[in-house]
């Protein structure tokens, strides 16, 4: 009887501590901060994933050395190329993935779609987080 408490006493306790993401507001539109009365504003959660995936793709990995070598997308190198539909919408997932896997807020990606207009290139999907659903489109 001495070994089963002794083994049921070594368990550990931990427990795993779930961060919640912040990242400044930012305006996509105008590609800048978004100040209200001058001031940054700080989102949380979701929204926080939201911008911070957003940005991620819109940033050209390995252009700006700002940003560490693994930040940011390599989707530009699907222009250009005569590519079938099937290899650029796999190839997209794959660069997707590469580009916002690296955040440990994200647990996968569900509905991923492209559309390849003439050379303008578009991706939506959900992002699965530990915060919950994020939904992007027309990136």
């Amino acid at each position: 009887m001495a070994n089963v408490i002794t083994t049921v006493a070594s368990f550990s306790t931990a427990t795993t501590t779930i961060t919640t993401p912040k990242e400044y507001a930012w305006d996509f539109i105008n590609n800048d901060f978004l100040l209200v009365d001058g001031k940054f504003q700080i989102v949380t959660g979701t929204e926080a994933l939201k911008v911070w995936i957003l940005k991620a793709l819109n940033t050209p990995s390995g252009r700006y050395k700002a940003y560490s070598s693994n930040y940011g997308s390599a989707m530009d190198n699907l222009i250009g190329h005569s590519l079938s539909a099937a290899l650029i919408e796999s190839e997209a997932k794959r660069i997707v993935w590469e580009c916002i896997g690296i955040n440990s807020h994200i647990l996968g990606i569900t509905g991923f779609t492209v559309d390849m207009s003439g050379d303008i290139l578009t991706v939506n999907f959900t992002a699965e987080t530990d915060q919950g659903e994020v939904i992007i489109s027309d990136v």
